[in-house]
């Protein structure tokens, strides 16, 4: 492969200066890529929604399969999808086949190995559900917690009922076991143990902070409305009550934007952009935008900058647009600072200056 790099010029107004941007490919070749997650300096591994899991090499660039053990059901939106290493272990979140078409977004781990990897499930999504639709499914773990955004599944107010998983961010611990601490315990006792906060429609994005230590998240809305905010303690996010902004795709409208007694995100879009994945930026890179979130898109093409402070919303920045296709994940290199994309069409970028 070629080497192509990207020179893009950044201009922030509010800060008054002006950043020679590079984009670089690192690899291509990738069907419908997912997901990656640095191994160490080196090495990614990446999913596939076909179900297939890689490394690569970022210096030699070469991909070798992982085998695995997981029952994967490829069905429109689902498939293998986020992957999370940490501490030798992997984290997997896929829509597993249940039988007669039937699939819930699943979790499962196991510990790396780079020919094979036999993975166990920690969490289910129940019930299992006829839908290739809205699995959500992204993993961020903080202190010995593993969060996990769980997707409706096109089911609606399915999110609005916390005797079911669906339409929800779920908190377990590392192993798969039930905090002692979760809103089912602390006032909310008709909801399953595993759910920390209902009400969310497809959310698309997930990740700590280290500079607050919260958790933060993008969400699909329908047609408009969606958003990006903060997981919160036993709240309500008011799907399908609330539209965010946006109508069903027929046109016909949903409810409201917000209102009191639901949790307000900290920014809007309508009309959508199709928010995915997302990152709060720590590095050196890029260190003017540390603290800031990151928000790649898919339809809009985007990669954008969201000041915030306190979930109150400051000013939005796009970084680029239209220079490598619908961005499905983004992560950041640890040591270096540089961001690390995926593209649906396949490619991996890196972007730095």
């Amino acid at each position: 492969m070629k080497k192509l790099i990207i020179i893009l010029f950044f201009l922030s107004f509010s800060n008054l200066y002006a950043s020679e941007i590079k984009l670089e490919k690192i690899a291509d070749g990738l069907k419908k890529p997912w997901s990656l997650s640095f191994i160490d300096k080196e090495n990614v591994v990446i999913t596939e929604r076909s179900g297939k899991l890689f490394t690569l090499n970022l210096l030699d660039k070469i991909i070798s399969e992982i085998k695995h053990n997981l029952s994967v059901l490829e069905s429109y939106q689902g498939g293998l999808l986020d992957v999370l290493y940490d501490k030798d272990q992997v984290y997997i979140s896929y829509s597993e086949n249940r039988g007669d078409w039937k699939t819930s977004t699943s979790v499962a781990k196991g510990k790396f190995n780079k020919k094979n990897i036999e993975f166990k499930n920690i969490f289910r999504a129940e019930p299992p559900i006829d839908s290739g639709y809205h699995f959500g499914s992204r993993l961020a773990i903080k202190d010995d917690h593993l969060y996990i955004t769980a997707g409706e599944r096109g089911q609606g107010m399915i999110a609005q009922d916390a005797s079911k998983h669906p339409g929800s961010v779920i908190r377990i611990n590392l192993d798969g076991s039930i905090p002692k601490d979760n809103p089912k315990f602390k006032g909310k006792k008709d909801w399953l143990p595993e759910i920390f906060q209902i009400g969310v429609r497809n959310p698309q994005g997930l990740a700590l902070s280290p500079f607050d230590d919260k958790i933060y998240m993008t969400n699909h809305g329908a047609k408009g409305g969606d958003w990006f905010g903060s997981a919160n303690f036993a709240e309500n996010y008011g799907w399908k009550i609330l539209g965010w902004g946006g109508t069903n795709y027929s046109g016909t409208k949903i409810g409201p934007k917000w209102k009191p007694g639901f949790t307000k995100a900290i920014k809007y879009w309508v009309p959508s952009i199709a928010v995915s994945a997302m990152t709060i930026y720590n590095g050196t890179t890029f260190k003017e935008w540390n603290g800031d979130a990151l928000v790649a898109s898919l339809k809009d093409q985007s990669l954008r900058k969201i000041k915030f402070k306190n979930n109150k919303f400051l000013n939005e920045e796009i970084i680029f647009k239209g220079n490598i296709g619908r961005i499905r994940d983004i992560k950041i290199h640890k040591e270096t600072g540089d961001l690390y994309m995926l593209s649906d069409n396949g490619e991996l970028w890196r972007m730095y200056k």
